[in-house]
């Protein structure tokens, strides 16, 4: 109903396949053994060589959208010509009974046949009840369970011993004797070595150590998005280039003989395409660790539509499972309204029946769990993480050996440094806003606020949190503190899903946009945050 004048910007739609140098086919639908010869010649390319190949269908839609539509209302003249038009049908018809291949009573008996064949089947469906619809990859699924809420009163056992921890980082921080790596790469992996030694392990040493551990428990792992070798903020490094070659290396290669297979690809600035292609492929490998990773978290702005039609609604819809984890790096760190957001909101808003899991972990041991814990539930949802940008190297956000050995990953992480008693205020943040509130705190040496960290957003840790409100009785208020506007990040999110206490919000003001252009007014905004969440403590101490 469309003129292809007004649908694109050539006269054939497979022009596109002019840019990847594709072969095209151009086939008249009317004629079904030209079709049939040009769908053959076009597999038997894409098999011998590898690539692309595109079919133009020279067709027509008899009845325009539907049955029921008036394709006249827009095509008066084209559909004049195609109501006038013998369908495929008659015209092959004609054509066998003109070569001598069939007579006319002939074609009229295969069509009664056929005819009949048709009202058999109709007949059969019909004494069926219920039709009983396989779900779409039971097969590959069939070893893996449907989640029940309380499967999230607690994690799985996700550690890692000690020794093989040490034994992983000693193949990760390994300088081969006949490869020359760049003089910055050699004081990374000595500094990596360093934080074994030194117990204090930062994000990219912890997610190279949950890859790796993976690997060598027979789990693949497969990573795309832009940049994603050395990692976007240069923390990953899984790729290493040699200096005085081409060639690549690649730790994870060498973890163990028989161990999975590890796949990374930077890919190009198309998240639609590239995120879909992921989502895909984590649906036949539900026993790997897929993840795609945006360059800025607002990057997936472009792949919304893969989001919304598959991520969030195809277990609900077609019963399908899928693993994909998305890394969307998410802070305000005064980069302005495109590089400080991950849209928490939407997938919160997308959040129901356990169809997502959404953490933001504040420290490399939870993020090493929730890795693990992907591939180690007994069923498979969607992970959206949201990962940090300034924590990648922030002194402070470090984890011991001890918390990858002993640990799971934690919902919820509560302040060890209050008495309980004496807590006044409860704050509950997620992300880094908490390194910030704890640095203000020491300095204030506020004894009377208990910084509790929410790092699953959903399903939602609602026990958890109760534990908390118990641990925390005396507490006056309880605050939620977030970084992004009141409109945006968790606010909604917490204020629709914990009303067993009341929450007063500490945010920026609403807007329109994620964050401000200028780096002076973000920090002049986070100030006033920080010094919300404390101004009562402050009123007690001068009091």
């Amino acid at each position: 109903t469309t003129n292809y004048i007004d649908a694109r910007t050539s006269t054939y739609c497979t022009d596109v396949g002019k840019v990847t140098l594709s072969p095209v086919f151009h086939v008249n639908g009317d004629d079904p053994e030209a079709m049939a010869h040009v769908m053959k010649l076009a597999l038997e390319y894409r098999q011998e060589f590898e690539q692309d190949v595109f079919i133009d269908l020279l067709s027509y839609r008899k009845y325009g959208h539907n049955e029921g539509d008036e394709p006249k209302f827009t095509q008066p003249t084209l559909y004049k010509a195609i109501q006038n038009h013998p369908n495929p049908k008659t015209i092959y018809a004609e054509q066998l009974i003109e070569e001598g291949i069939l007579t006319n009573d002939q074609v009229k008996t295969k069509e009664t046949i056929f005819k009949e064949f048709l009202e058999q089947e109709l007949e059969q469906a019909r004494k069926k009840e219920l039709a009983i619809i396989p779900p779409f990859l039971d097969e590959v699924n069939n070893k893996l369970s449907h989640a029940q809420p309380e499967d999230f009163d607690q994690s799985p056992e996700t550690k890692v011993s000690e020794r093989t921890l040490k034994s992983l980082a000693k193949t990760l921080t390994h300088i081969p004797d006949d490869i020359k790596f760049f003089r910055k790469t050699e004081k990374i992996l000595r500094d990596r070595a360093k934080m074994i030694e030194n117990d204090r392990l930062d994000w990219g040493m912890a997610e190279m150590l949950a890859y790796a551990s993976l690997l060598k428990e027979g789990h693949g792992v497969r990573m795309s998005g832009q940049d994603v070798e050395r990692g976007t903020f240069s923390h990953r490094h899984a790729v290493l280039t040699l200096e005085d070659r081409k060639d690549q290396y690649l730790h994870l290669d060498h973890v163990a003989k028989d161990q999975a297979p590890f796949a990374i690809y930077n890919s190009h600035l198309s998240e639609y395409a590239v995120m879909g292609f992921e989502y895909g492929y984590s649906l036949f490998t539900p026993n790997d660790l897929t993840i795609w990773e945006a360059q800025f978290g607002d990057f997936v702005n472009g792949a919304q539509i893969m989001i919304d039609q598959y991520l969030s609604s195809a277990e609900d819809k077609w019963d399908i499972m899928c693993g994909l984890v998305l890394l969307l790096p998410h802070g305000y760190e005064g980069m302005g309204p495109e590089h400080s957001s991950a849209r928490m909101e939407r997938f919160l808003t997308l959040c129901a029946e356990l169809n997502m899991q959404v953490v933001n972990c504040t420290t490399p041991a939870n993020f090493f769990h929730v890795l693990r814990r992907q591939v180690k539930q007994t069923f498979r949802k969607p992970l959206i993480v949201f990962t940090p940008k300034s924590l990648l190297r922030h002194p402070r956000c470090v984890s011991s050996l001890k918390e990858l050995s002993k640990n799971r990953f934690q919902e919820i992480l509560v302040d060890d440094d209050v008495e309980a008693k004496e807590v006044r205020t409860v704050a509950f943040c997620q992300g880094k806003i908490y390194y910030e509130l704890l640095a203000e705190k020491e300095e204030l040496g506020s004894k009377d606020v208990a910084l509790v960290r929410v790092e699953q957003l959903y399903p939602f840790p609602e026990k958890q949190l109760d534990a908390v409100i118990e641990q925390y009785s005396n507490a006056e208020e309880h605050l939620w503190v977030q970084e992004e506007p009141e409109n945006m990040g968790a606010w909604m999110h917490m204020l629709r899903h914990y009303r067993k206490v009341p929450l007063k919000c500490i945010s920026r003001p609403a807007s329109a946009s994620p964050a401000s252009g200028s780096p002076q007014r973000s920090d002049k905004r986070q100030r006033a945050i920080i010094d919300a969440v404390f101004e009562k403590s402050k009123q007690a101490q001068t009091a």
